[in-house]
């Protein structure tokens, strides 16, 4: 798996982060790891550390669909205090001829202020019949408070190849 990043910043407006992060299926066809990607509500079934993915507005794969994704988390103190870390996201368009989707952070309580991703998925070679494809997560973000852009990257990384190999698994379990 590979990534890339970088960010940009401008005098005339207030710096952006952007990146790109890639992560690759070897065992999974494009059009197999597509049906699991394009479930927006379903994202917590793939997305390392999300309990729970429910839909909040719209309907399932038409651009305005709302989703509420969280997480939460017991701390290891004596007092075992419980933190839900939460975000709405607004799905903007999906394409499932180009297979990919773009989304926007619309809420959230871990202080995003902007954010909009597209998540793609390309096959790795030109013969349509092999397997093997790649998931491109772009994004741009506002900085984030007590974030370094590379924690930041850093995460989007872990977390597309996180979703790659739950994905693969799921459609590629390993024979023994």
């Amino acid at each position: 798996m590979t990534a890339m990043a970088t960010e940009e910043s401008s005098q005339s407006q207030q710096s952006k982060w952007k990146g790109k992060a890639y992560a690759e299926l070897n065992r999974a066809t494009v059009e197999q790891v597509w049906t699991l990607l394009e479930d927006f509500f379903s994202i917590h079934k793939w997305l390392p550390g999300i309990d729970t993915c429910q839909p909040v507005e719209g309907v399932l794969g038409q651009s305005g669909c709302i989703r509420y994704c969280a997480n939460t988390a017991v701390s290891e103190s004596e007092e075992k205090k419980i933190t839900t870390k939460w975000v709405k996201e607004k799905l903007l368009f999906i394409d499932p001829v180009e297979r990919c989707f773009s989304y926007e952070v619309i809420e959230n309580n871990i202080g995003m202020n902007s954010y909009i991703a597209t998540v793609k998925l390309v096959q790795l070679s030109q013969a349509a019949i092999d397997e093997g494809c790649q998931i491109q997560w772009s994004f741009v973000s506002d900085p984030i408070e007590d974030l370094t852009f590379e924690a930041f990257f850093s995460h989007i990384q872990s977390i597309a190849q996180g979703m790659a190999q739950r994905m693969e698994d799921a459609l590629c379990p390993v024979r023994s």
